[in-house]
């Protein structure tokens, strides 16, 4: 099976404090994945590393065989946890400037998805509930043809339908050969569409492996075991 994503003896300190430390982590094709772990785990730094926002101190990153630079930005789609869309535009105006940006997104199927969702392109974006703000960003990301997902906390902040939304658009709508990371807090909710598991603590990779795997090897679901395994 293809390594998609490789972490390779990576170190990232913020003032001498190790937030990865010696971290290696391999990610396959074709597989939903969830980046776990409580806060000051260490997935944020991940993220941002992938994207590459951070640079490690030591040790490499590679997406496909490649360092992220900005020829690794066709290969990664987005999705960070605060907007970054300007309120002032028109849906259909943002939906042009993805389709102007990234030779690989595929107009037709944020259409699609919009029309889905009776979403009016031609509302501006502040005008949108939360809701219906947080499908538009999550369909812009996912109507790239990309081969790594990056979604950090996707259904943070919403209702249970637009979750369980987000959460089929997801799976509905990257391929085989691709895969999906999501960074959240909101096991529960996320857990049914996972494949694998990857779980951080204090930066450093605690438990990785399939969904069913772990939940027969542990006898509880992955929420069960994360809530075991930072009980307070």
């Amino acid at each position: 099976m293809t390594t998609l994503l490789r972490f390779n003896h990576v170190t990232k300190a913020y003032g001498g404090s190790r937030v990865l430390d010696d971290f290696n982590l391999d990610l396959a094709e074709g597989k939903i994945v969830g980046l776990l772990g409580p806060n000051g785990s260490g997935k944020t730094t991940l993220i941002k590393l992938v994207n590459g926002l951070l640079q490690p101190d030591q040790g490499e990153v590679l997406i496909a065989g490649h360092h992220p630079s900005v020829a690794t930005k066709k290969l990664v789609s987005y999705l960070p946890d605060t907007s970054y869309l300007r309120d002032y535009l028109k849906v259909r105006e943002i939906i042009s400037l993805f389709a102007d940006f990234y030779a690989d997104f595929d107009r037709q199927r944020a259409e699609s998805l919009l029309s889905d969702l009776a979403i009016d392109d031609t509302q501006y974006l502040k005008n949108l509930s939360k809701g219906d703000k947080e499908k538009v960003q999550l369909i812009l990301v996912m109507s790239r043809k990309a081969k790594l997902y990056v979604l950090d906390e996707p259904i943070a902040g919403v209702d249970p339908a637009t979750r369980d939304y987000i959460l089929r658009t997801i799976i509905s709508n990257y391929s085989e050969d691709s895969s999906v990371l999501i960074s959240t807090h909101l096991i529960a909710d996320v857990e049914p569409v996972l494949d694998q598991v990857v779980l951080l603590d204090q930066g450093k990779l605690i438990l990785q492996g399939e969904t069913d795997d772990l939940r027969q090897e542990y006898g509880k679901s992955i929420d069960g075991i994360f809530r075991d395994r930072f009980r307070v």
